[in-house]
């Protein structure tokens, strides 16, 4: 009879349990995100494991970054020749060739300016940002700023000497900034020489990759990754085309305006401002701020306004023209959440996290909701559509973007 009892009560126990834990789908996510996330923890105790592969990406990291973006960058060309019956490896080879007679008409004529530029530039830097900073700290040491700055602060000398304490660590820190350059260099040798090996195959053959990726993913799984694959190669391809295109774009504007106006250095800061449009958003504001302690420093008080005038003309020109056509809204992110990825990306990963920030998030976006998509269909906890909130207005202009994007990843 006892026996019996045990019996009962193993059985209601294990019916309770394969109840509310093996047959519940919520349960069993979060078990395996549990899992998941023990595996995340244990990870650093097996680091050593992964010693190889961090070698690699020592070692190849920059160069298979560098021709991942030049392939999305001129596939498409090659695509299209290969449409007009010119054979793959032809098609690279002419590319290769136009490359290399742009890179030698630069190496002849724009790098010898860039040089000059740049090295005058650096060679006159702290002379101009201490006339900047003297000028500025004369400015806040007239009489009424200093009995202003004398009720703000508690001190009278506070502002004046956080502005050349902080000039005297931006100079300090330019200095050390060029101490490592060596050690930059030899990176970018073994890049350049090893680049255009990887992308010459990655123009050959990166179109069958897909076909042989598919080939290791279990058949039932496949479409699915296929069509997550294609979104995260849109949204990387979009942006990293539409990035440099529009980079370019705004190097050139600059340059041409500079030369307009007769400021010194055109051609460096022209570049330097196209480089650091590649942090959407905050690049040309960070790019502006030299420009002008150059423009004050040397040409007072007019230079300025000439400036001014030049870099309002690029803003309108770029948000108004060149990135609706180029760049579109690809992306589908909120300018809150670029800033916010930016500061995030920047403070954890540095130069680099601020970059990448932007695209691997976007990946990340794709992923999560793919994710997300499959954790409805799994659970069921999401079959009734009802929401009590009100629906977000969609203008016209959106929608249109929107079927537009869907019809790309048809």
């Amino acid at each position: 009879m006892e026996r019996d009892k045990n019996k009962s009560a193993l059985s209601s126990a294990a019916s309770w349990f394969v109840k509310w834990v093996l047959n519940n789908k919520a349960v069993s996510v979060l078990i395996i995100i549990l899992l998941i996330l023990l595996n995340l923890l244990l990870l650093p105790k097996v680091s050593y494991i992964f010693r190889p592969l961090t070698a690699f990406a020592d070692v190849m990291g920059l160069p298979l970054i560098i021709a991942g973006v030049l392939y999305y960058l001129l596939n498409p060309l090659i695509d299209w020749m290969e449409s007009k019956n010119i054979t793959r490896p032809a098609g690279i080879s002419i590319v290769f060739l136009i490359i290399a007679g742009l890179l030698a008409w630069g190496v002849a004529t724009l790098i010898p300016i860039i040089r000059e530029q740049a090295l005058s530039l650096l060679d006159n830097w702290e002379d101009y940002l201490s006339s900047f900073v003297a000028s500025i700290d004369g400015f806040f040491q007239s009489d009424v700023l200093s009995r202003l700055q004398q009720q703000l602060m508690g001190e009278e000398d506070g502002l004046s000497t956080s502005i050349t304490d902080q000039a005297d660590d931006v100079v300090d820190t330019t200095v050390t900034g060029i101490g490592n350059f060596v050690g930059i260099l030899s990176t970018a040798f073994l890049a350049i020489i090893t680049t255009p090996f990887i992308l010459f195959y990655l123009l050959k053959d990166g179109h069958h990759l897909p076909y042989h990726i598919m080939n290791i993913v279990p058949s039932k799984m496949r479409e699915q990754t296929y069509v997550l694959l294609r979104e995260m190669n849109l949204q990387i391809s979009q942006y990293i085309r539409g990035q440099l295109l529009v980079a370019f774009c705004v190097g050139l504007m600059f340059w041409i305006g500079f030369s307009i106006i007769g400021l010194e250095y055109a051609l460096t800061l022209g570049i330097m401002a196209g480089a650091l449009n590649l942090i959407p958003f905050l690049g040309t504001f960070i790019a502006f701020f030299p420009i002008v302690i150059i423009a004050i420093v040397l040409h007072p008080p007019f230079m300025l306004v000439k400036v001014l005038i030049v870099f309002f003309t690029e803003q309108t020109l770029e948000g108004r023209v060149i990135q609706p056509l180029i760049l579109g809204s690809n992306l589908n992110i909120h300018p809150v959440t670029i800033i916010a990825v930016l500061l995030t990306a920047g403070n954890l990963f540095g130069l680099p996290g601020v970059i990448l920030g932007i695209p691997v998030y976007a990946i990340s976006k794709v992923v999560l909701v793919h994710l997300f998509a499959w954790y409805q269909t799994y659970t069921g906890l999401y079959d009734d559509d009802y929401n009590p909130a009100p629906k977000p207005v969609v203008s016209e202009k959106k929608k249109k973007k929107q079927l537009s994007l869907k019809k790309k990843l048809r």
